[in-house]
């Protein structure tokens, strides 16, 4: 049976601020299985995520279970033999990132390896890291994202809100989740499994559950206010 969810895991309430700096992408879970009651409560208030014009242009497959564990078995057998995945259908990053993106990705990857005890020259435990995505960080339950094909950057920016909230609201439950743009690599594995209609196009997994707190926690440092925004008042 799973234990107490919501506000008594964490001992007491999440408000939205320490909800938001709380949150971050957690990569080793329990296993122990999320209630669907929390899931519904979860993505029935998402739902209420800002849409333009209300088009909610998001589709959501949650899979546990039996399901998500014949996912993560067909996924492990491509990864083991090597297989380099699917055909993107979007970049997850330019190409060429300019500075400061590019020196920000950089810090983020080595922060993340060194809180493992992962060396830069070790690419046999680097490539163990990556691979962990696809076992969704042992984490009991997985929401697919998908998005319409017809649908522009505007509704893309929609998706991104939506999955922000699922966020937000899975810590108010005491839950932890990590987005992974990694398992569009494996699409046509998820597709497999999840037979969504052909006019989608998967944008992320979502691992979610409890953290397990015996694995190191880096946390990514953000950049300074004056990089990011600036005040006109006066």
């Amino acid at each position: 049976m799973a234990g107490p969810v919501g506000p008594a895991r964490e001992g007491r309430p999440l408000d939205v601020y320490q909800a938001v700096t709380s949150r971050r992408a957690v990569r080793a879970f329990t296993g122990e299985p999320v209630p669907r009651a929390v899931l519904d409560r979860v993505l029935s208030t998402a739902a209420h995520a800002p849409s333009g014009a209300n088009l909610q242009p998001w589709r959501s497959y949650v899979l546990t279970s039996a399901p998500l564990a014949e996912l993560k078995k067909r996924t492990a057998e491509r990864v083991a033999a090597g297989d380099p995945g699917d055909a993107r259908e979007y970049e997850m990053y330019p190409p060429r990132l300019k500075s400061p993106y590019r020196e920000r990705r950089f810090a983020a990857v080595q922060q993340r390896y060194a809180a493992l005890g992962i060396s830069r020259a070790d690419r046999r435990a680097r490539s163990r890291a990556v691979a962990a995505n696809w076992d969704c960080f042992g984490a009991s339950t997985a929401l697919f994202c998908y998005v319409d094909r017809d649908m522009g950057p505007a509704q893309w920016a929609d998706v991104g809100m939506y999955l922000q909230t699922v966020m937000l609201l899975l810590r108010a439950e005491g839950l932890h989740s990590c987005p992974q743009m990694a398992w569009s690599v494996y699409r046509r594995t998820v597709a497999d499994v999840i037979s969504p209609p052909d006019d989608l196009i998967l944008f992320c997994g979502m691992s979610i559950g409890f953290e397990d707190t015996s694995t190191p926690r880096p946390r990514i440092e953000r950049a300074p206010l004056a990089e990011t925004v600036m005040f006109l008042d006066g």
